[in-house]
């Protein structure tokens, strides 16, 4: 199953799609969609548009998780990020992909355990789920890996695929779950 996560701004979206089997989750693409503040509001809202549906296009998901709305610092850019949420929801369904929404809490305590996680905290962890070498970046495609991670955390539970070797059995202790079972490497 494929998921794609999008976290909605006006001058940079952040994108990331996931994929997992049951048991592994892996990496396809992650980055962000910037659009110059200078400008105007409708040609970076078209900007928006036209990239999702590119990376949409390459990725074919299965399910589009967007970053709810929750509060703003004033109401003029809530309106802006209201757009560009608009925007990349529109672009979803144009994909013919099924939209979901969380929460910025929903998301960081299915990542990380922890509600009120910080941006460190929530790149820390995508990167230990994903098996990845560095932390992704900019933070806005952190952003959105996780909220394709939560949902996939919010999903019933996907059957593990078994092999006549393995027997379903994992190799070496499990990968931490949530930011308070992370340990960091030692040196040596």
């Amino acid at each position: 199953m494929r998921i794609f996560g999008i976290d909605p701004g006006s001058q940079r979206t952040g994108y990331g799609c996931v994929e997992t089997d049951g048991r592994v989750t892996r990496l396809i693409t992650c980055g962000a969609i910037t659009a110059p503040a200078a400008e105007a509001l409708p040609q970076r809202l078209a900007r928006i548009h036209r990239e999702l549906l590119r990376l949409l296009g390459g990725c074919e998901p299965d399910c589009v998780a967007v970053e709810n709305l929750f509060h703003a610092a004033n109401v003029r850019s809530a309106l802006t990020l209201g757009h560009a949420r608009g925007v990349a929801m529109l672009a979803a369904v144009e994909a013919g992909c099924p939209v979901v929404e969380y929460t910025p809490a929903e998301i960081k305590r299915a990542v990380v355990g922890y509600g009120r996680a910080d941006k460190h905290q929530v790149q820390q962890m995508i990167k230990l789920l994903l098996g990845l070498t560095e932390p992704p970046s900019p933070h806005d495609a952190a952003d959105a890996l996780a909220v394709a991670i939560c949902h996939l955390h919010s999903m019933p539970a996907v059957p593990q695929l078994r092999t006549a070797a393995g027997a379903g059995r994992r190799a070496g202790p499990a990968p931490p779950r949530t930011w308070r079972q992370y340990r960091p490497p030692t040196a040596g």
